[in-house]
């Protein structure tokens, strides 16, 4: 699989779901209609235990397709499953108590810039990434304009990556790109496709294929 390193690419969000089984077929099945550069698995309502035991069959299962898997909120269960990052939206201490931490050895990722004081906070502890969005915030079609608007904003000024939460539809990749951020992430425009995460996956790259635009070296 060659990575499109020259455009914006793909991130999922693994919805929630009782059913262990059916997640990780799902996700499987996403994972194998084209380039996906990360997954988030965000922990839910499952306790302890249970996240550790689901992320790591999960972080596998992302791994062997290639992609990075980065667990949202527990640093144990990080390293426990043998994840490749960590996606923090908490305080700015704990955020950059974690890049103190766990830079370079773990990707360190940070969520809750809802505007751009609290964005430029972010930038200055220097995380990986910063995530626009919430992750169940694809409560429409398109993606959210004001998450759209931070990304063109963010992406216009600063280095550091930014990931955009799209909206409902594979369409909405489009626009999200259009902003300029390196990312764009999908969880029900995915998992909820009426073709199935894989025909989903294939659709939103081949929408970036054609009509993202393209970074500059």
């Amino acid at each position: 699989m060659t990575e499109p390193e020259d455009r914006c690419r793909l991130v999922l969000i693994v919805p929630d779901d009782a059913d262990a089984d059916r997640q990780a077929k799902l996700l499987a099945e996403a994972l194998s209609g084209g380039d996906v550069a990360s997954v988030m698995l965000p922990q839910y309502d499952l306790d302890d235990q249970a996240f550790q035991k689901r992320a790591e069959v999960l972080v596998s299962i992302i791994q062997d397709a290639g992609a990075a898997a980065i667990i949202s909120g527990d640093s144990r269960v990080a390293g426990r499953a043998k994840a490749d990052g960590l996606h923090l939206a908490g305080s700015l201490e704990e955020l950059g108590e974690a890049i103190e931490k766990f830079t370079p050895k773990l990707i360190v990722g940070a969520g809750g810039a809802s505007e751009r004081h609290t964005a430029l906070e972010i930038g200055e502890l220097r995380p990986d990434y910063i995530f626009f969005g919430r992750f169940d915030g694809d409560i429409k079609p398109e993606a959210h304009p004001k998450n759209v608007a931070l990304a063109e904003w963010w992406a216009s000024m600063i280095e550091i990556p930014c990931i955009v939460m799209g909206g409902s539809d594979a369409e909405s990749v489009v626009v999200a790109a259009e902003s300029g951020a390196e990312f764009v992430a999908l969880r029900t425009a995915v998992f909820a496709h009426p073709e199935g995460p894989a025909a989903a996956v294939a659709r939103a790259n081949a929408l970036l294929d054609e009509k993202a635009p393209r970074f500059e070296d």
